[in-house]
């Protein structure tokens, strides 16, 4: 456990929150997955995301959000997009190890997919392996720092670990980006009063 506390604080602070450089474990694995998502890609999520900085009310939050997470969920190649499908089916058959064993084999084909990254923490922390979950959540936020998602899992990692600062920030982070995430915006509401001592 001293040892996954010490992970994560680092991660979080240097990686997650900062946006600094990952560490050296937990770096990508080729100079290929450092290249830039396509720029149509990039100008669509970067509207959306706009947009949603800017939403009114939680509907509208919710339209917006679902739209970015749709396109989170296409790879651009047809053959990834299928083994997602399995990794989904799989998953909720509850057959956790042979799904973390097709991700794994996504990751190593697709290694600027955030989305990959994402559903393997998904699957680590649903195994319990917090280290692992924000390993993969590192590279999530590397390849889509307005990943809010990515954030929030962050966070419930760190308040997990009883890390109520740095879980803090993540959730704030969070909702700069999405600021209609309501039970996030009670969850910060929570953690100011035990971290600060004071209401927001």
């Amino acid at each position: 456990m001293r040892a996954v506390s010490t992970l994560i604080a680092s991660l979080s602070a240097a990686a997650l929150i900062a946006g600094a450089a990952l560490p050296a474990h937990a770096q990508m694995k080729s100079p290929e997955a450092q290249t830039s998502q396509p720029a149509g890609r990039q100008k669509i999520l970067d509207e959306l995301f706009e947009r949603l900085a800017k939403a009114q009310d939680r509907d509208e939050a919710r339209g917006l959000s679902g739209a970015i997470q749709r396109v989170w969920a296409r790879s651009g190649s047809d053959t990834a997009d299928l083994l997602m499908e399995r990794v989904a089916t799989l998953m909720r058959q509850k057959e956790l190890k042979p799904a973390e064993d097709l991700l794994d084999r996504l990751i190593d084909i697709e290694q600027q997919w955030a989305e990959a990254w994402s559903r393997r923490a998904t699957m680590r922390f649903l195994e319990h392996n917090h280290a692992g979950a924000m390993e993969d959540l590192a590279h999530v936020l590397q390849i889509e720092p307005r990943h809010f998602m990515a954030l929030v899992g962050v966070g419930a990692i760190l308040e997990r670990e009883d890390n109520k600062a740095q879980a803090l920030r993540a959730f704030r982070r969070a909702l700069e980006i999405n600021p209609q995430l309501s039970d996030i915006r009670e969850k910060v509401e929570k953690l100011t009063i035990e971290v600060d001592g004071r209401e927001i």
